[in-house]
């Protein structure tokens, strides 16, 4: 049987305003008309689902759980016709994202937005972190994770990390020269590592450049050196040597959502909205454990802030 809609629409108002009449107003039709559709219901139903009598109208056996399946497709039709509803939002949102910073979540959160709101366009850059703070002064962005020694009134925190040298946990420092795996010169990890590096008398030089961070991530397992990495990147296999081999302390930094000078278009804020809805977790399960917590009350601040700009 295909049930009409309609007729169902009828029968649960008459359910739940207890009385043709105020069913009729709820649902702008005549009490007359409330009284055919519930007529055309039954006998397509086969079975009475209403009983009256002169003082009140309950549901028969059959009516209660007529009733419960029918409630569950116009709950159904409600949400299908929600999802398909043409979105005020569209336009084009232009985002980067360092390459480790959401890794396997990064294409899940992109199909996610892009059923939610099929007419904005996707433009998605993955790269360095100091590029994106160049393309986003640029306008190259619209929006992008970048990290900051400290927050600026126009960033929302995403989360805050540590820097750390890491080395494989076989690795054996030779003796002399130092050995080293960073990405190349635009890279902040890197800067942040050299510029430590100046403040101390180790001698040191690159035996592995690369841009990835896989590639990066290969080479020190392979112990062809120690690396720069945010404490959420810790993979197994790798070591934090930090005050070993005197190296120096590295700051903590903060991930955070960069605008460009044009500020946030309404699309750009529901995908910036849908990021800090995201779980955040890290590679690191002990660093994970104790972010848990921090980011929970952290990201409510953040949504707060987020409405506040709308």
């Amino acid at each position: 049987m295909d049930f009409d809609p309609g007729l169902l629409r009828a029968f649960v108002a008459v359910k739940e305003t207890g009385g043709f009449t105020r069913a009729g107003q709820r649902l702008n039709l005549t009490q007359s008309a409330i009284s055919h559709q519930i007529r055309r219901l039954e006998e397509q139903a086969g079975r009475q689902l209403l009983r009256r009598t002169t003082r009140r109208l309950t549901l028969t056996e059959d009516g209660e759980e007529f009733l419960r399946h029918a409630e569950q497709i116009l709950a159904s039709l409600n949400a299908l016709t929600q999802r398909f509803l043409p979105s005020p939002v569209s336009g084009v949102v232009r985002f980067g994202v360092p390459e480790s910073f959401m890794g396997d979540r990064l294409p899940p959160l992109l199909c996610q937005f892009a059923r939610a709101f099929p007419s904005v366009r996707l433009d998605v850059s993955v790269t360095t972190y100091l590029d994106l703070r160049a393309m986003i002064e640029a306008d190259e962005l619209d929006l992008a994770v970048v990290l900051c020694m400290s927050g600026k009134k126009d960033e929302l925190v995403l989360r805050q990390t540590q820097f750390v040298w890491v080395a494989a946990e076989t690795f054996d420092a030779p003796h002399g020269s130092l050995p080293l795996a960073l990405a190349p010169a635009q890279c902040v990890n890197r800067q942040i590592g050299l510029a430590a590096l100046a403040g101390t008398s180790i001698e040191w030089h690159v035996v592995f450049t690369s841009p990835s961070h896989q590639g990066l991530r290969a080479a020190v397992l392979a112990g062809l050196g120690i690396t720069v990495l945010t404490l959420d990147d810790l993979e197994p296999g790798m070591k934090v040597v930090n005050g070993q081999y005197g190296l120096p302390s590295l700051p903590k930094v903060d991930f955070a959502l960069a605008w460009n000078e044009n500020g946030p278009t309404l699309a750009t804020r529901e995908f910036a909205q849908m990021i800090l809805n995201m779980p955040q977790t890290s590679h690191s399960p002990v660093q994970s454990r104790k972010n848990a917590l921090k980011t929970n009350t952290r990201n409510r601040h953040q949504k707060r802030r987020l409405r506040l700009t709308t």
